[in-house]
């Protein structure tokens, strides 16, 4: 996953929102990680077959408009999903067992995204070969096995 080293400047502010706007927050520093998640349940939350995360330590994070805008649904208690209750869009997922904050790339429209993982590939429906490693499900340190799959 990338770095603090591989976005440069950990001072930068990031601007994001839910889809309407109601909901506003911002991301600081550098993420503790980025790249795509094939797993069912990211699939099905984000209506596509692949999920692009960026994952914050909960102090970078910081909704600045709208929190009393946001729902909340956990199918399990490894992830609280997180979406503007005034069009549905989604916002965020808290992941307490990791201790981080996974922000949709796509709701933070200036951050530079560069993925470098892809995880939960055992179940993705969309085969990318990109030359990133293909994580079976997560790595060691997130509690996952750590082996790596083909491209």
């Amino acid at each position: 996953m990338a770095s603090q080293n591989d976005q440069g400047s950990t001072d930068r502010t990031y601007e994001g929102s839910c889809f309407c706007g109601s909901v506003q927050f911002t991301v600081q520093g550098a993420p503790a990680g980025m790249g795509y998640c094939h797993c069912d349940s990211c699939r099905k939350w984000s209506a596509a077959p692949v999920n692009a995360f960026t994952l914050w330590q909960p102090d970078a994070v910081r909704i600045t408009q709208g929190a009393d805008q946001m729902g909340s649904f956990a199918k399990t208690p490894n992830s609280y999903r997180k979406w503007c209750k005034a069009c549905g869009g989604h916002v965020l997922t808290e992941h307490p067992g990791m201790g981080l904050i996974d922000v949709y790339a796509a709701s933070i429209p200036k951050f530079p995204f560069h993925a470098g993982v892809h995880v939960n590939y055992q179940e993705t429906v969309l085969p990318m070969k990109d030359g990133l490693p293909k994580m079976k499900d997560l790595p060691k340190e997130m509690g996952g096995s750590g082996v790596l799959l083909a491209e």
